[in-house]
């Protein structure tokens, strides 16, 4: 019979739950000795005293070394505090003493096993547990799961995937913690998250930690040192999983157990300003819970945030949402990204490449080689995520990992991590990211925006737009003190731009990244906005016709809407509509052809109720180039369509 106090002790073995006893025998043991150390051990593990525990555990296999039960409670402490290596040689005696035990020692010596990458022992020990009849159904279940775990793992391992992480330096990591958050695109600045102690410059685990970001910038190819961000955005409580919106305006974290939060971890907001970031907003109960809301990413395009929650409603104990911020700068109800990315397990740290198509995230539930591991997913067409890939073997391991951010180029990934030895414990490394994990080419253009009259920097929109479908790809602003922007370019489409500020002419321009295969260099340039006054000229350099036609092309859709919202907003503006052609033909037929483009703009517009008073059309053929007609680059820029004020 089994007394009261070892139904105690039954109770109290917190990883293998006395695995290796039956529930019909009494010890293993017949040494009186060893048994009264047994128990004498239980209750120290009992009060947490490990140290002594073990030391009387180790005096009960002393007495017996075939003690099985005692090799299971010293496997229990072990674990207990986190030395899975003892923990697993500790079970493996208990399994050696070949006296009767529960069929659940195979199962959790094998869990421990896959904690520690000991992927083909773990699946022995699965394959054993499933050799005994009458098993529970749900631990069937999840030992086959486990088994074909096991198998991908092994997989992984055979094949491992190019990764050569490289330490960051003594400007960004320390002997404390430090956390990756965000490179900007045009990779000149990388924001992170260090681990400070509170009171002392002393490493003590037991000691109390602040977690605040940090700022470092790159001068050529070396990183500055890093400076703490500051206020408003860091304070004296926990700020952490900060980002940056690709064209750096904005910036969002996470922060808990504040006055205005509506759960225990809310997302924040806060904006750049000339002088530094406004002070920081509540997302507000649309996008944050009753539970927990962190760790968010937001799109290239400028109104989608990628986060992760644990509200209801989600697949799992934590899954990855969005919420778009719509043209009244509300956001809307968070959407579950579905089960193509969520399980019913964990999924963290959404991050969303510039390319707008590129997810990285971490997850417990998909295959992998045990706890976290790191994973990305491509959105089609339809908004639609693909099955997620691992990023493979050595990137991942039986470890956790977390964190992955990719610079905008796609070829540069980085990671936390303390597996490598580094300054301190978690440091921030960058490695070459190998082909297939690599995101959508993408590009940038950078600048800066001023009025050409007086040279005032100007906080002005950007939208980028699909010239096949019409639709705004990306929103940005310039900054109002500054005037500079950075506007993310993902390839595989023609775009054209719009550069628009009230009380001026809009500035056009188009990239076509169609096809291009390599890197280009990014695209600098300072916009000039004209204000609008009699006898200005705007380009409209997304205006197409097809070689010697007049008919507008589809592509051409995007800019007449901008056009006809300008008029709209400037009911008493008129305008000259004027064609011009390259000098390849006759000047007569160039002089036509001129005149009956400009007319299909006149025409277009007219349909679309412009009074025609305020419109007027020429064509000037060749007569007036902007460029050398000898090159094909030259004659393109002549052959254009413009409007001029003419009133207004």
């Amino acid at each position: 019979m089994i007394t009261k106090r070892f139904c105690l002790v039954f109770c109290v073995l917190q990883f293998a739950f006395l695995a290796g006893l039956t529930q019909t025998q009494g010890l293993s043991t017949q040494n009186k000795k060893a048994e009264k150390w047994f128990f004498t051990a239980v209750d120290s593990y009992q009060a947490k005293n490990f140290d002594k525990a073990i030391a009387e555990v180790r005096k009960a296999i002393e007495q017996d070394p075939e003690f099985t039960e005692a090799f299971i409670l010293q496997g229990d402490i072990y674990a207990d505090n986190q030395q899975y290596d003892k923990s697993i040689d500790s079970y493996q005696q208990a399994v050696k003493t070949n006296r009767p035990f529960s069929p659940n020692l195979y199962f959790i010596l094998a869990n421990m096993q896959i904690m520690t990458g000991r992927y083909a022992d773990s699946r022995l020990n699965y394959e054993r547990f499933l050799e005994f009849e009458q098993l529970p159904e749900q631990k069937r279940q999840q030992a086959e799961k486990k088994i074909k775990q096991c198998e991908f793992a092994i997989h992984c391992v055979a094949n491992p995937v190019p990764f050569s992480p490289v330490n960051m330096g003594d400007s960004i990591n320390t002997r404390y913690d430090e956390y990756i958050n965000a490179i900007t695109p045009d990779e000149e600045s990388l924001y992170f998250t260090r681990k400070n102690p509170r009171n002392s410059q002393t490493i003590d685990q037991s000691q109390e930690f602040e977690e605040e970001f940090y700022l470092t910038h790159r001068s050529d190819s070396l990183w500055r040192m890093a400076l703490n961000l500051g206020p408003p955005i860091n304070t004296h409580g926990n700020e952490g999983a900060l980002n940056i919106s690709p064209d750096r305006n904005y910036l969002f974290f996470a922060a808990c157990n504040r006055e205005d939060g509506y759960g225990s971890c809310d997302i924040y907001w806060s904006k750049r300003t000339g002088t530094g970031w406004t002070p920081p907003e509540n997302l507000g109960e649309v996008v944050n819970s009753p539970q927990w809301d962190s760790q968010p990413s937001f799109s290239s395009d400028g109104k989608t945030l990628y986060f992760a929650s644990k509200r209801p409603g989600g697949k799992g104990s934590s899954d990855i949402w969005q919420s778009q911020r719509n043209g009244d700068g509300q956001w809307t109800t968070p959407v579950n990204l579905g089960d193509s990315v969520n399980t019913r397990m964990e999924e963290m740290a959404p991050f969303i490449h510039p390319d707008d198509q590129t997810l990285y995230f971490s997850s417990k539930g998909h295959p992998g080689l045990g706890g976290f591991d790191l994973y990305f997913t491509r959105k089609n067409i339809l908004g639609e995520w693909s099955r997620p890939v691992n990023l493979g073997y050595p990137i991942n391991t039986h470890a956790d990992e977390i964190t992955l951010v990719v610079n905008a180029v796609g070829n540069l990934a980085y990671i936390s991590s303390d597996k490598f030895g580094g300054k301190g414990r978690q440091d921030i490394y960058k490695f070459p990211l190998y082909k297939e994990a690599r995101p959508l080419l993408t590009n940038y253009f950078k600048g800066i925006v001023y009025d050409i009259e007086s040279g005032k920097k100007l906080a002005a929109r950007f939208e980028l737009i699909d010239l096949v479908s019409a639709k705004t790809c990306a929103e940005a602003w310039s900054d109002k003190e500054t005037g500079a922007f950075l506007l993310v370019l993902p390839s595989e489409k023609n775009y054209a731009l719009n550069v628009s500020k009230e009380g001026y002419l809009f500035y056009s321009d188009n990239f076509f990244l169609t096809g291009i295969n390599s890197q280009a260099k990014p695209f600098l340039k300072n916009i000039p906005l004209k204000p609008i006054k009699i006898g200005e000229v705007v380009i409209l350099k997304n205006i197409f016709f097809d070689t010697d036609k007049y008919i507008l092309k589809a592509e051409s859709y995007a800019e007449l809407q901008k056009l006809l919202g300008l008029l709209r907003k400037n009911p008493k503006l008129k305008i000259e509509i004027n064609g011009h052609t390259d000098n390849i033909g006759s000047a007569e037929h160039n002089l036509e052809l001129s005149k009956n483009r400009a007319n299909a703009v006149y025409e277009f517009l007219i349909q679309y109720d412009i009074d025609k008073t305020r419109l007027s059309y020429s064509g000037f053929g060749y007569t007036r180039p902007i460029d050398v007609n000898t090159t094909e680059s030259g004659r393109a820029n002549n052959r254009r369509t413009e409007f001029k004020v003419i009133g207004n």
